[in-house]
């Protein structure tokens, strides 16, 4: 008798500690595969029916049968939040469900420049970020959204300062562009306000001509010498005759060469028939083109033409003759390397 208790006594605690060990494990044991931390997106329309698909599909957990039973036990099922999510590599089911449970991710930093249109700016954010190209420009192009921030559509792409943001991988395209419009807001400061009121021009006129200026020069030092052109030109009520709003207003962007055929397109955009600004920006300009407008140099300049080496820089004059000539010297150049368009 004494036997068979002590027998008994001991298949207890051994079933006991095996069934301890098991609990252990589940919840203990390191639930990562390999040394390196991983990433873990969890979609916006994911229930944990299908998070717990992709997780049985992932090559990284040890067993989606101990996360299952340790996330019921947190009452995780019920408290999916998606995001991005660090896994580090020595964590056990219970600390990664704590950590998706909390919500807890990690940023996401989104770059954005160089964008000539909205179309261009939708596919570049949504390379970071969960939402596809199309969610953003239909989010983009919507009338309410427009109207909501005080611009209209060709106005719209002011709204936008080209930068390194940091936002959630998840961030929806209303957050985002809320996001931008409180950046916006950062960057026209008083010191700035200030500075586009003395030029008699609206927030989202200094960025059309910002615009304008980068599609003329990419050379940083010379961008307030040819805001300067421009704004010497507005003063005196001249056409801009600008040969980058003419190729915006044309839609075709692979024209090298303005001819005088293109001058005559009636368009909005065609400063060789309409004085003043475009309606808005050609393109999303960079920050050292809106400050170049905001800080013009000063100078009598009234014409410029690209310099016959090709350098990137420009020829400036002060009156039509020497302006004419500059531009002789630059399509002698153009012919010279049989670009005729």
């Amino acid at each position: 008798m004494k036997k068979t208790i002590l027998f008994l006594l001991v298949l207890f605690i051994a079933i006991g500690a095996y069934i301890g060990y098991n609990y252990y494990q589940k919840i203990y044991a390191p639930a990562v595969i390999g040394s390196e931390s991983k990433v873990l997106y969890i979609s916006s329309n994911w229930d944990y029916k299908k998070l717990l698909v992709a997780l049985k599909d992932s090559v990284w957990l040890e067993s989606a049968s101990n996360f299952d039973w340790v996330a019921r036990q947190k009452n995780y099922p019920n408290r999916v939040k998606p995001g991005k999510y660090k896994i580090e590599a020595d964590w056990n089911n219970a600390q990664i469900i704590d950590r998706l449970r909390s919500g807890e991710q990690i940023p996401v930093k989104v770059t954005f420049n160089n964008q000539r249109t909205i179309a261009q700016l939708a596919g570049a954010v949504s390379k970071y970020l969960e939402p596809d190209s199309t969610e953003f420009l239909n989010y983009f192009i919507d009338n309410k959204t427009v109207g909501k921030y005080g611009f209209n559509k060709a106005t719209f792409p002011a709204l936008f300062i080209p930068n390194t943001y940091q936002f959630f991988w998840n961030t929806s395209p209303e957050k985002f562009v809320n996001r931008m419009a409180q950046e916006f807001k950062s960057f026209w400061n008083n010191k700035r306000k200030a500075k586009a009121t003395k030029l008699n021009l609206t927030q989202s006129e200094v960025v059309t001509l910002a615009s304008i200026v980068e599609e003329e020069t990419k050379m940083n030092d010379e961008k307030p010498r040819v805001a300067g052109v421009y704004l010497n030109r507005l003063r005196k009520n001249m056409l801009l005759q600008a040969d980058p709003t003419l190729i915006f207003g044309i839609g075709d962007f692979s024209i090298r060469r303005v001819l005088n055929i293109h001058k005559k397109i009636n368009s909005p955009y065609n400063t060789y028939l309409y004085k003043g600004l475009p309606p808005g920006p050609i393109r999303i300009p960079e920050i050292s083109s809106v400050d170049a407008v905001l800080n013009p140099q000063n100078h009598m300049f009234l014409y410029f033409c690209a310099k016959e080496d090709f350098s990137g820089y420009h020829n400036f004059a002060t009156n039509y003759r020497d302006h004419i000539n500059n531009a002789r010297r630059y399509q002698k150049a153009l012919n010279q390397r049989k670009i005729y368009n």
